[in-house]
């Protein structure tokens, strides 16, 4: 009866041991698998964009999809080489007012751009909090509007991408004072850190 039941309590240990060691494995491999995926899915929308310039090339040339993205950043480095001159900066800022602003969505991408990178200062795409019923949910200002109201989006948990439109009221949305960056971290680490977002907020209304 003994031996019985220190072979029985001997499976279940090893059993047990075997289980969590999967699990184990399971949490280490599949972030990296996931990791993995999203970044060959990145490498070929980038290399999908730099075919039509690669196609253009000299027939022969090695590593087309190469030299084509040394090509995009030279000339990414050329324009920003001039706007930083003040009759670059003019020359933008009407090519802005005249012709790019007219364009459905250029606003809103040139602020989302400037947001990653730290460069908008303005209030598009800006982290807030915002009162969704009883609640504060992590959210990013899309619009001001004449009246006060505000478009913001809130996005979905962990996927800041995808998300939900809402038009409210300003004193339903606190403006936080912290990088893009760190709101998007926030919501793809399903809310950890979110004190730091109610920390800037307090700030904010001091």
């Amino acid at each position: 009866m003994l031996a019985r039941t220190l072979f029985a309590t001997g499976v279940h240990r090893i059993a047990a041991f075997v289980q969590t060691t999967i699990l184990g494995g399971v949490l280490v491999v599949m972030p990296l698998v996931l990791t993995a995926l999203l970044l060959a899915k990145a490498v070929a929308a980038v290399v999908a964009m730099l075919r039509p310039i690669a196609t253009h090339l000299p027939a022969g040339l090695p590593l087309p999809e190469i030299v084509a993205l040394v090509i995009v950043i030279g000339a990414c480095f050329c324009a920003g080489a001039i706007v930083r001159t003040g009759p670059g900066r003019r020359l933008k800022e009407e090519l802005d007012r005249r012709l790019l602003e007219r364009i459905p969505g250029y606003t809103l991408i040139r602020g989302l751009a400037g947001r990653i990178t730290g460069q908008e200062q303005g209030s598009t795409f800006a982290a807030c909090l915002v009162e969704i019923e009883d609640a504060l949910a992590p959210a990013f200002i899309v619009e001001e509007h004449a009246d006060g109201r505000y478009t913001v989006f809130v996005p979905s948990i962990p996927t800041p991408a995808a998300g939900t439109v809402y038009i409210l009221d300003a004193h339903r949305v606190h403006v936080v004072d912290v990088p893009f960056a760190k709101a998007v971290s926030v919501i793809s680490r399903w809310g950890a850190g979110s004190r730091d977002l109610l920390a800037a907020m307090r700030r904010t209304k001091a």
